[in-house]
Protein backbone atom coordinates (compact mmCIF):
# COMPACT_ATOMS: atom_id res chain seq x y z
CA UNK A 1 0.00 0.00 0.00
CA UNK A 2 2.46 2.47 1.09
CA UNK A 3 4.79 1.48 -2.21
CA UNK A 4 0.91 2.56 -4.38
CA UNK A 5 0.94 6.09 -2.44
CA UNK A 6 4.01 7.88 -4.44
CA UNK A 7 2.31 6.48 -7.72
CA UNK A 8 -1.09 7.43 -6.70
CA UNK A 9 0.04 10.83 -5.97
CA UNK A 10 2.10 11.40 -9.24
CA UNK A 11 -1.13 10.70 -10.79
CA UNK A 12 -3.24 13.02 -8.55
CA UNK A 13 -0.95 15.56 -9.56
CA UNK A 14 -1.04 15.16 -13.07
CA UNK A 15 -5.11 15.79 -13.11
CA UNK A 16 -4.23 18.84 -11.31
CA UNK A 17 -2.17 19.80 -13.89
CA UNK A 18 -4.30 18.98 -16.83
CA UNK A 19 -7.10 20.73 -14.48
CA UNK A 20 -4.40 24.22 -14.56
CA UNK A 21 -4.00 23.79 -18.50
CA UNK A 22 -7.52 23.56 -19.10
CA UNK A 23 -7.85 27.07 -17.16
CA UNK A 24 -4.56 28.30 -19.05
CA UNK A 25 -5.65 27.63 -22.20
CA UNK A 26 -9.05 29.33 -21.41
CA UNK A 27 -7.26 32.33 -20.55
CA UNK A 28 -5.70 32.24 -23.41
CA UNK A 29 -7.73 31.64 -26.02
CA UNK A 30 -10.46 33.60 -24.43
CA UNK A 31 -8.05 36.70 -24.73
CA UNK A 32 -7.62 35.76 -28.17
CA UNK A 33 -11.42 35.68 -29.10
CA UNK A 34 -12.48 38.35 -26.61
CA UNK A 35 -10.68 41.05 -28.74
CA UNK A 36 -14.28 41.90 -30.58
CA UNK A 37 -15.72 41.69 -27.54
CA UNK A 38 -18.08 38.55 -27.62
CA UNK A 39 -17.04 37.07 -24.47
CA UNK A 40 -18.67 39.45 -22.29
CA UNK A 41 -16.09 38.90 -19.97
CA UNK A 42 -13.00 41.31 -19.12
CA UNK A 43 -11.18 38.30 -17.82
CA UNK A 44 -12.12 35.11 -18.93
CA UNK A 45 -12.73 32.57 -18.04
CA UNK A 46 -13.92 34.84 -15.07
CA UNK A 47 -15.83 37.72 -14.94
CA UNK A 48 -13.26 39.78 -13.31
CA UNK A 49 -11.19 42.46 -14.16
CA UNK A 50 -7.15 42.35 -13.29
CA UNK A 51 -6.33 44.78 -10.00
CA UNK A 52 -3.79 43.61 -7.52
CA UNK A 53 -5.16 44.67 -4.05
CA UNK A 54 -5.73 44.12 -1.07
CA UNK A 55 -7.97 45.25 1.90
CA UNK A 56 -9.29 45.36 5.68
CA UNK A 57 -9.85 40.97 4.96
CA UNK A 58 -6.72 40.97 4.08
CA UNK A 59 -5.11 40.03 7.40
CA UNK A 60 -7.82 37.87 8.92
CA UNK A 61 -8.13 35.66 5.19
CA UNK A 62 -4.66 34.91 6.06
CA UNK A 63 -5.38 33.62 9.57
CA UNK A 64 -8.34 31.95 9.13
CA UNK A 65 -6.73 29.78 5.91
CA UNK A 66 -3.61 29.19 7.93
CA UNK A 67 -5.72 28.18 10.80
CA UNK A 68 -7.43 25.30 8.70
CA UNK A 69 -4.74 24.29 7.13
CA UNK A 70 -3.15 23.61 10.92
CA UNK A 71 -5.93 22.40 12.68
CA UNK A 72 -8.86 21.60 10.58
CA UNK A 73 -7.57 18.18 9.64
CA UNK A 74 -7.12 17.04 13.52
CA UNK A 75 -9.89 19.22 14.55
CA UNK A 76 -12.39 17.08 12.43
CA UNK A 77 -11.40 13.54 13.83
CA UNK A 78 -11.31 14.83 17.43
CA UNK A 79 -14.62 16.99 18.09
CA UNK A 80 -18.22 15.74 17.96
CA UNK A 81 -20.19 15.86 15.67
CA UNK A 82 -22.27 18.30 16.48
CA UNK A 83 -19.67 20.42 17.34
CA UNK A 84 -18.09 19.78 13.99
CA UNK A 85 -20.79 21.24 12.35
CA UNK A 86 -21.09 24.23 14.32
CA UNK A 87 -17.66 24.65 14.33
CA UNK A 88 -17.48 24.09 10.45
CA UNK A 89 -19.95 26.48 10.09
CA UNK A 90 -18.32 29.35 12.17
CA UNK A 91 -15.33 28.54 10.10
CA UNK A 92 -17.03 29.23 6.81
CA UNK A 93 -18.36 32.39 8.46
CA UNK A 94 -15.06 33.97 9.45
CA UNK A 95 -13.22 32.52 5.47
CA UNK A 96 -16.15 34.12 3.48
CA UNK A 97 -16.44 37.23 5.76
CA UNK A 98 -12.73 37.51 4.97
CA UNK A 99 -12.44 37.18 1.61
CA UNK A 100 -15.89 39.74 0.99
CA UNK A 101 -13.53 42.04 3.04
CA UNK A 102 -11.02 42.13 1.28
CA UNK A 103 -12.63 44.46 -1.19
CA UNK A 104 -13.90 46.60 1.66
CA UNK A 105 -17.49 46.47 3.14
CA UNK A 106 -19.05 48.28 0.18
CA UNK A 107 -17.06 47.06 -3.10
CA UNK A 108 -17.30 43.38 -1.41
CA UNK A 109 -20.79 43.30 0.73
CA UNK A 110 -22.97 46.55 0.39
CA UNK A 111 -22.68 47.02 -3.01
CA UNK A 112 -22.77 43.67 -4.22
CA UNK A 113 -26.68 43.30 -5.08
CA UNK A 114 -27.38 46.87 -5.38
CA UNK A 115 -25.88 46.89 -8.88
CA UNK A 116 -28.03 47.82 -12.37
CA UNK A 117 -28.60 44.32 -12.74
CA UNK A 118 -29.58 43.26 -9.24
CA UNK A 119 -32.24 41.85 -6.88
CA UNK A 120 -32.48 44.99 -4.42
CA UNK A 121 -32.99 47.25 -8.10
CA UNK A 122 -36.84 45.82 -7.91
CA UNK A 123 -37.29 46.06 -4.16
CA UNK A 124 -39.38 48.70 -4.40
CA UNK A 125 -41.59 47.54 -7.45
CA UNK A 126 -43.20 44.85 -5.27
CA UNK A 127 -45.39 46.95 -3.08
CA UNK A 128 -48.27 44.86 -4.12
CA UNK A 129 -46.52 41.42 -3.80
CA UNK A 130 -49.65 39.68 -5.41
CA UNK A 131 -49.78 42.42 -8.52
CA UNK A 132 -46.79 41.88 -9.33
CA UNK A 133 -46.35 38.28 -9.86
CA UNK A 134 -49.16 38.68 -11.76
CA UNK A 135 -47.45 41.06 -14.28
CA UNK A 136 -44.11 39.33 -13.67
CA UNK A 137 -43.98 37.81 -17.10
CA UNK A 138 -44.67 40.97 -18.97
CA UNK A 139 -41.64 43.08 -18.14
CA UNK A 140 -39.19 39.73 -18.82
CA UNK A 141 -38.34 40.46 -22.21
CA UNK A 142 -35.86 43.44 -23.11
CA UNK A 143 -38.08 45.22 -25.15
CA UNK A 144 -41.25 45.23 -22.82
CA UNK A 145 -42.34 48.46 -20.64
CA UNK A 146 -40.44 48.74 -17.71
CA UNK A 147 -38.39 45.70 -18.10
CA UNK A 148 -36.77 43.77 -14.63
CA UNK A 149 -32.89 43.97 -14.14
CA UNK A 150 -31.32 41.07 -15.91
CA UNK A 151 -31.03 38.97 -12.70
CA UNK A 152 -34.38 39.74 -11.80
CA UNK A 153 -35.41 38.53 -15.44
CA UNK A 154 -33.61 35.81 -14.96
CA UNK A 155 -34.83 33.85 -12.06
CA UNK A 156 -37.78 33.19 -10.71
CA UNK A 157 -39.70 35.63 -8.73
CA UNK A 158 -38.84 33.70 -5.48
CA UNK A 159 -35.25 34.91 -5.92
CA UNK A 160 -36.51 38.70 -5.34
CA UNK A 161 -39.12 38.41 -2.43
CA UNK A 162 -36.31 36.56 -0.56
CA UNK A 163 -34.87 40.76 -0.70
CA UNK A 164 -38.76 41.90 -0.51
CA UNK A 165 -39.41 40.26 2.57
CA UNK A 166 -36.01 41.31 4.07
CA UNK A 167 -36.62 44.60 3.56
CA UNK A 168 -40.27 44.41 4.92
CA UNK A 169 -39.12 42.91 8.51
CA UNK A 170 -36.33 46.04 8.23
CA UNK A 171 -33.92 44.53 7.16
CA UNK A 172 -33.33 46.34 3.80
CA UNK A 173 -30.66 47.92 1.73
CA UNK A 174 -27.13 46.27 0.28
CA UNK A 175 -25.48 45.15 3.69
CA UNK A 176 -28.03 43.46 5.30
CA UNK A 177 -28.85 41.33 1.97
CA UNK A 178 -24.85 40.85 1.95
CA UNK A 179 -24.58 39.59 5.38
CA UNK A 180 -28.51 37.40 4.48
CA UNK A 181 -26.25 35.72 1.44
CA UNK A 182 -23.02 35.04 3.48
CA UNK A 183 -25.04 33.66 6.61
CA UNK A 184 -26.79 31.64 5.15
CA UNK A 185 -24.72 30.22 2.38
CA UNK A 186 -22.23 29.51 4.53
CA UNK A 187 -24.65 26.71 6.19
CA UNK A 188 -24.08 24.77 3.20
CA UNK A 189 -21.27 23.07 4.44
CA UNK A 190 -23.01 21.88 7.01
CA UNK A 191 -25.67 20.77 5.12
CA UNK A 192 -23.67 18.86 2.94
CA UNK A 193 -21.35 17.35 5.96
CA UNK A 194 -24.92 16.06 7.48
CA UNK A 195 -26.18 14.30 3.85
CA UNK A 196 -22.44 12.73 3.44
CA UNK A 197 -22.44 11.18 6.87
CA UNK A 198 -26.33 9.50 6.51
CA UNK A 199 -25.16 8.92 2.83
CA UNK A 200 -21.07 7.87 2.65
CA UNK A 201 -20.52 7.47 6.84
CA UNK A 202 -19.02 9.52 9.02
CA UNK A 203 -15.35 8.91 8.52
CA UNK A 204 -15.54 10.22 5.08
CA UNK A 205 -17.23 13.29 6.67
CA UNK A 206 -15.25 14.29 8.65
CA UNK A 207 -12.84 14.09 6.34
CA UNK A 208 -14.40 16.43 3.73
CA UNK A 209 -14.96 18.98 6.60
CA UNK A 210 -11.92 21.13 6.00
CA UNK A 211 -12.31 21.28 2.76
CA UNK A 212 -15.50 22.41 2.66
CA UNK A 213 -14.85 25.12 5.03
CA UNK A 214 -11.49 26.47 2.98
CA UNK A 215 -13.18 26.53 -0.89
CA UNK A 216 -12.10 28.61 -3.31
CA UNK A 217 -15.56 28.71 -3.95
CA UNK A 218 -16.30 30.92 -1.25
CA UNK A 219 -14.80 33.71 -3.11
CA UNK A 220 -18.31 34.48 -4.89
CA UNK A 221 -20.30 32.70 -2.38
CA UNK A 222 -19.90 36.30 -0.34
CA UNK A 223 -20.89 38.32 -3.18
CA UNK A 224 -23.70 36.95 -4.94
CA UNK A 225 -27.07 35.56 -4.04
CA UNK A 226 -26.32 32.02 -6.00
CA UNK A 227 -24.56 31.09 -2.42
CA UNK A 228 -27.93 31.41 -0.92
CA UNK A 229 -29.46 29.60 -3.41
CA UNK A 230 -26.66 27.06 -3.11
CA UNK A 231 -27.47 26.75 0.26
CA UNK A 232 -31.31 26.11 -0.18
CA UNK A 233 -30.32 23.82 -2.44
CA UNK A 234 -28.28 21.84 -0.13
CA UNK A 235 -30.29 21.92 3.15
CA UNK A 236 -32.95 19.83 0.39
CA UNK A 237 -30.44 17.36 -0.50
CA UNK A 238 -29.53 17.00 3.56
CA UNK A 239 -33.04 16.57 4.51
CA UNK A 240 -34.13 13.91 1.43
CA UNK A 241 -30.56 12.14 2.98
CA UNK A 242 -32.07 11.90 6.37
CA UNK A 243 -35.32 11.17 5.12
CA UNK A 244 -34.23 8.17 3.34
CA UNK A 245 -31.95 6.50 5.63
CA UNK A 246 -34.62 6.64 8.76
CA UNK A 247 -34.42 10.03 10.37
CA UNK A 248 -37.97 10.92 11.20
CA UNK A 249 -38.80 10.38 7.55
CA UNK A 250 -42.25 12.24 7.73
CA UNK A 251 -41.01 15.34 8.91
CA UNK A 252 -37.74 15.91 7.15
CA UNK A 253 -38.78 14.27 4.33
CA UNK A 254 -41.64 16.94 4.33
CA UNK A 255 -39.23 19.62 4.88
CA UNK A 256 -36.91 17.98 1.76
CA UNK A 257 -39.90 18.98 -0.44
CA UNK A 258 -40.95 22.30 0.54
CA UNK A 259 -36.87 23.34 -0.35
CA UNK A 260 -36.82 21.41 -3.53
CA UNK A 261 -40.02 23.65 -4.33
CA UNK A 262 -38.25 26.78 -3.03
CA UNK A 263 -35.29 25.89 -4.92
CA UNK A 264 -37.28 25.27 -8.19
CA UNK A 265 -38.36 29.35 -8.07
CA UNK A 266 -34.99 30.78 -6.91
CA UNK A 267 -33.58 29.97 -9.96
CA UNK A 268 -34.65 28.00 -13.30
CA UNK A 269 -31.78 25.90 -13.63
CA UNK A 270 -31.74 24.07 -9.82
CA UNK A 271 -34.11 22.35 -11.89
CA UNK A 272 -31.56 20.01 -12.60
CA UNK A 273 -30.95 19.33 -8.38
CA UNK A 274 -33.39 16.71 -8.87
CA UNK A 275 -30.68 14.39 -10.57
CA UNK A 276 -29.13 14.61 -7.04
CA UNK A 277 -32.78 13.84 -5.68
CA UNK A 278 -32.79 10.87 -7.54
CA UNK A 279 -29.30 9.85 -6.89
CA UNK A 280 -29.94 10.10 -2.53
CA UNK A 281 -33.27 8.24 -2.85
CA UNK A 282 -31.31 5.57 -5.13
CA UNK A 283 -28.95 5.18 -1.97
CA UNK A 284 -31.31 5.13 0.44
CA UNK A 285 -33.14 2.86 2.31
CA UNK A 286 -36.75 3.74 2.57
CA UNK A 287 -37.30 5.83 -0.66
CA UNK A 288 -40.87 4.36 -0.92
CA UNK A 289 -41.77 5.38 1.99
CA UNK A 290 -40.59 8.46 2.17
CA UNK A 291 -41.41 9.96 -1.63
CA UNK A 292 -45.46 10.60 -0.48
CA UNK A 293 -44.40 12.99 1.62
CA UNK A 294 -41.22 14.99 -0.40
CA UNK A 295 -43.82 14.98 -3.13
CA UNK A 296 -46.15 16.76 -1.00
CA UNK A 297 -43.80 19.28 0.45
CA UNK A 298 -42.38 20.49 -3.04
CA UNK A 299 -46.27 20.94 -4.54
CA UNK A 300 -46.72 24.17 -1.93
CA UNK A 301 -44.17 26.30 -3.40
CA UNK A 302 -45.72 25.44 -6.80
CA UNK A 303 -49.24 26.14 -5.82
CA UNK A 304 -48.54 29.17 -3.77
CA UNK A 305 -47.02 31.06 -6.92
CA UNK A 306 -49.81 29.45 -9.17
CA UNK A 307 -52.68 31.08 -7.37
CA UNK A 308 -50.51 34.15 -6.73
CA UNK A 309 -50.83 34.67 -10.45
CA UNK A 310 -46.77 33.71 -11.59
CA UNK A 311 -46.84 31.22 -14.52
CA UNK A 312 -43.48 29.86 -13.86
CA UNK A 313 -43.04 27.51 -17.38
CA UNK A 314 -44.40 30.47 -19.32
CA UNK A 315 -41.82 33.03 -17.99
CA UNK A 316 -39.08 30.28 -18.42
CA UNK A 317 -39.77 30.80 -22.21
CA UNK A 318 -39.90 34.25 -22.06
CA UNK A 319 -36.54 34.03 -19.67
CA UNK A 320 -35.02 31.85 -22.82
CA UNK A 321 -35.87 35.16 -25.40
CA UNK A 322 -34.30 37.50 -23.22
CA UNK A 323 -31.45 35.30 -22.67
CA UNK A 324 -30.64 35.65 -26.23
CA UNK A 325 -31.71 39.07 -26.05
CA UNK A 326 -28.97 39.90 -24.07
CA UNK A 327 -25.41 38.69 -23.30
CA UNK A 328 -26.54 34.92 -24.10
CA UNK A 329 -27.16 35.62 -27.73
CA UNK A 330 -23.44 36.84 -28.19
CA UNK A 331 -21.37 34.77 -26.33
CA UNK A 332 -19.71 31.84 -28.37
CA UNK A 333 -20.96 28.28 -27.12
CA UNK A 334 -18.53 26.54 -28.66
CA UNK A 335 -15.67 28.75 -26.14
CA UNK A 336 -17.86 28.45 -23.09
CA UNK A 337 -18.73 24.97 -22.91
CA UNK A 338 -15.29 23.63 -22.43
CA UNK A 339 -14.34 27.40 -20.59
CA UNK A 340 -17.04 26.52 -17.95
CA UNK A 341 -15.49 24.14 -16.85
CA UNK A 342 -12.44 25.36 -16.70
CA UNK A 343 -14.35 28.50 -14.16
CA UNK A 344 -15.41 24.74 -12.43
CA UNK A 345 -11.33 23.80 -11.40
CA UNK A 346 -11.26 27.71 -10.44
CA UNK A 347 -14.05 27.74 -7.65
CA UNK A 348 -13.75 23.85 -6.72
CA UNK A 349 -9.79 24.25 -6.67
CA UNK A 350 -7.03 21.55 -6.95
CA UNK A 351 -8.22 19.13 -4.50
CA UNK A 352 -11.58 18.40 -5.80
CA UNK A 353 -9.75 17.83 -9.34
CA UNK A 354 -7.74 15.16 -7.03
CA UNK A 355 -10.15 13.81 -5.35
CA UNK A 356 -12.77 13.19 -8.33
CA UNK A 357 -9.75 11.26 -9.82
CA UNK A 358 -9.76 8.87 -7.21
CA UNK A 359 -13.47 8.72 -6.80
CA UNK A 360 -13.46 7.20 -10.18
CA UNK A 361 -11.56 4.28 -9.03
CA UNK A 362 -14.01 3.23 -6.13
CA UNK A 363 -16.97 3.41 -8.43
CA UNK A 364 -16.30 -0.17 -8.90
CA UNK A 365 -16.64 -0.88 -4.96
CA UNK A 366 -20.17 -1.02 -3.32
CA UNK A 367 -19.07 0.34 0.34
CA UNK A 368 -19.12 4.11 1.82
CA UNK A 369 -16.40 5.50 -0.82
CA UNK A 370 -18.35 4.06 -3.87
CA UNK A 371 -21.55 5.87 -2.17
CA UNK A 372 -20.08 9.25 -1.79
CA UNK A 373 -18.87 8.95 -5.53
CA UNK A 374 -22.56 8.49 -6.99
CA UNK A 375 -23.56 11.53 -4.81
CA UNK A 376 -20.69 13.68 -6.60
CA UNK A 377 -21.29 12.19 -10.19
CA UNK A 378 -24.89 13.37 -9.59
CA UNK A 379 -24.02 16.90 -9.21
CA UNK A 380 -21.41 16.41 -11.73
CA UNK A 381 -23.90 15.23 -14.59
CA UNK A 382 -26.68 18.30 -13.45
CA UNK A 383 -23.50 20.10 -13.88
CA UNK A 384 -22.97 19.10 -17.68
CA UNK A 385 -26.69 19.14 -18.70
CA UNK A 386 -26.48 22.92 -17.87
CA UNK A 387 -23.53 23.28 -19.65
CA UNK A 388 -24.83 21.86 -22.94
CA UNK A 389 -27.49 23.18 -22.29
CA UNK A 390 -25.98 26.56 -23.66
CA UNK A 391 -28.38 28.29 -21.30
CA UNK A 392 -24.99 28.65 -18.91
CA UNK A 393 -22.66 30.74 -20.91
CA UNK A 394 -20.33 32.31 -19.08
CA UNK A 395 -20.41 33.50 -14.85
CA UNK A 396 -20.86 29.94 -14.13
CA UNK A 397 -18.35 30.37 -11.10
CA UNK A 398 -21.43 31.99 -9.86
CA UNK A 399 -24.43 30.26 -11.65
CA UNK A 400 -22.89 26.85 -10.57
CA UNK A 401 -21.88 27.61 -7.13
CA UNK A 402 -24.76 24.90 -6.00
CA UNK A 403 -23.59 22.16 -7.90
CA UNK A 404 -19.84 22.90 -7.38
CA UNK A 405 -20.40 22.47 -3.16
CA UNK A 406 -21.24 18.60 -3.60
CA UNK A 407 -17.96 18.05 -5.66
CA UNK A 408 -15.78 19.58 -2.37
CA UNK A 409 -16.06 16.10 -0.47
CA UNK A 410 -14.38 14.75 -2.80
CA UNK A 411 -10.90 15.89 -1.29
CA UNK A 412 -11.83 13.11 1.65
CA UNK A 413 -10.26 10.46 -0.62
CA UNK A 414 -6.79 12.48 -0.30
CA UNK A 415 -4.15 11.60 1.87
CA UNK A 416 -1.87 14.51 3.89
CA UNK A 417 -4.33 17.06 3.70
CA UNK A 418 -3.24 19.61 4.94
CA UNK A 419 -0.67 19.80 1.41
CA UNK A 420 -3.87 19.94 -0.45
CA UNK A 421 -5.62 22.74 1.91
CA UNK A 422 -3.35 25.07 1.56
CA UNK A 423 -3.39 24.64 -2.27
CA UNK A 424 -6.76 25.13 -2.21
CA UNK A 425 -5.93 28.62 0.29
CA UNK A 426 -3.67 29.44 -1.88
CA UNK A 427 -5.65 29.52 -5.22
CA UNK A 428 -9.09 31.46 -2.88
CA UNK A 429 -6.63 34.09 -1.71
CA UNK A 430 -4.73 34.73 -5.18
CA UNK A 431 -8.17 34.99 -6.91
CA UNK A 432 -9.53 37.40 -4.27
CA UNK A 433 -6.30 39.43 -4.06
CA UNK A 434 -5.43 39.38 -7.73
CA UNK A 435 -8.58 40.04 -9.46
CA UNK A 436 -11.95 42.18 -9.01
CA UNK A 437 -14.65 39.74 -9.51
CA UNK A 438 -18.14 41.07 -10.85
CA UNK A 439 -19.35 38.93 -8.26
Amino acid sequence: MNRDLPRCTARDLSAVVAAALLVLAAALIGAWIDRDGSLRVNWPPLLANWAPHVGPGTPAALVVAAAVVAYGPSLAVRLSWRRLLLTAWAASLAWTWSLALVDGWFRGVAGQLTSTHEYLRAVDRFRDIPAALRDFDARILLDSPDNWPAHVAGHPPGATLTFVLLDRIGLGGGGWAGAFVIVTGTTAAVAILIAVRRLAGESLARRAAPFLVLAPAAVWVGTSADGYFTAVAAWAVALLALAVTGHRPAWTGLGSGLLFGLTVYLSYGLTLFAVTGAAVLLLGTRRLRVLPWVVAGFLVVPVVFAVLGFDWWEAYRLLVTRYHQGAGGVRPYGYWVWANLACTVLITGPATVAGLRRAGGVLRDRGAGARLAVLMASAFLALLIADLSGMSKAETERIWLPFAFWLLPAAAFLPGPRAWLAGQAVLALLLNHLLLTGW
